[in-house]
């Protein structure tokens, strides 16, 4: 079986969506790399799905295109069991394999090994990332106002780190502290950790649910974030069931953009009450701004920027 990581996905000149392969819809490419979770189409599909079962139990079949709409997995349950297509082949990450379950991932011994052995591990590598006044930001991650992103993996997984921008305002950190595999985190709660030589900081969680991977690199170099904060910077992997609730209170695209620039201009008015008027030249900040200017003082920066 040619199973891949989340980020090499089998090559496909167009992502075909689900609904698609199970003839419940005509052509729809999809344009989430199937988050599904995050994709308003599916959303909207269910909840017209949701509504046609209901009525076909009271004995009403509505004889329109909106009438016809059926859960994606009702088609394909048809099938002969040999032939019931694999939910991550149809995501186009595996060769084909059969469903053995009918669909039931939650209890998949399969879908567990699959995210077990090998999403855990893979690199979360960004589509594109932009430059915000010199401030890395990627699209398609959700931003926490704490400075904490989502990178959303697909069947109510998630992994999370911290931004750019806060691990260059806080320099070089010595280590993270995340919960256990198998520990809660709460929207919103300080349940991440973070050191820096005698300095610490509590970190909110950008969303709730259970962890299910930590990065074990940073648990003994911090550093390493610094590097390359929306790949190998991922502090936890969670699964979270109240996914679509959670992201509805994180921004992405424009908002999280002007976030971040109202973030760099509140930066420059805390860095020159201590230092005086900054050049006007255009130039943007370095890395490790803290350890080069420390007499702005760490509990400050983390009551201000990571909202603790």
């Amino acid at each position: 079986m040619n199973t891949i990581r989340t980020e090499n996905r089998l090559k496909t000149t167009q992502d075909p969506c689900i609904w698609m392969q199970a003839n419940v819809i005509p052509k729809k490419l999809c344009k989430t790399d199937y988050d599904c979770i995050a994709c308003r189409f599916d959303k909207a599909l269910r909840s017209l799905a949701t509504e046609n079962e209901k009525l076909r139990k009271l004995g009403i079949a509505p004889n329109t295109k909106r009438g016809k709409i059926v859960f994606w997995k009702d088609p394909l349950m048809g099938l002969p069991p040999w032939k019931r297509p694999c939910i991550h082949h149809l995501k186009r990450r595996i060769e084909f394999r059969a469903c053995t379950n009918e669909y039931r991932c939650d209890n998949c011994e399969f879908d567990q090994y699959f995210y077990d052995e090998y999403t855990v591990h893979a690199i979360v590598k960004p589509v594109d990332v932009l430059n915000i006044e010199g401030f890395k930001l990627p699209q398609g991650f959700y931003l926490h106002r704490g400075h904490t992103w989502i990178k959303l993996e697909g069947g109510g997984e998630a992994r999370i780190g911290l931004d750019d921008f806060a691990l260059r305002l806080f320099g070089p950190l010595d280590m993270f502290q995340s919960p256990l595999v198998g520990k809660e985190i709460r929207q919103n709660r300080s349940d991440i950790k973070m050191k820096r030589g005698s300095n610490s900081a509590d970190i909110q969680s950008p969303l709730s649910g259970v962890v299910t991977a930590v990065n074990p690199r940073l648990r003994e170099q911090g550093s390493l974030a610094n590097l390359n904060p929306y790949a190998d910077g991922w502090i936890a992997r969670v699964h979270s069931r109240t996914l679509r609730q959670d992201l509805k209170n994180l921004m992405m695209g424009n908002e999280a953009t002007d976030f971040l620039r109202d973030e760099v201009q509140n930066l420059y008015q805390v860095v020159e009450q201590e230092a005086g008027p900054l050049a006007t030249d255009g130039g943007q900040f370095g890395n490790d701004i803290y350890g080069n200017m420390p007499q702005i003082g760490w509990k400050r920066l983390t009551n201000i920027f990571l909202r603790t």
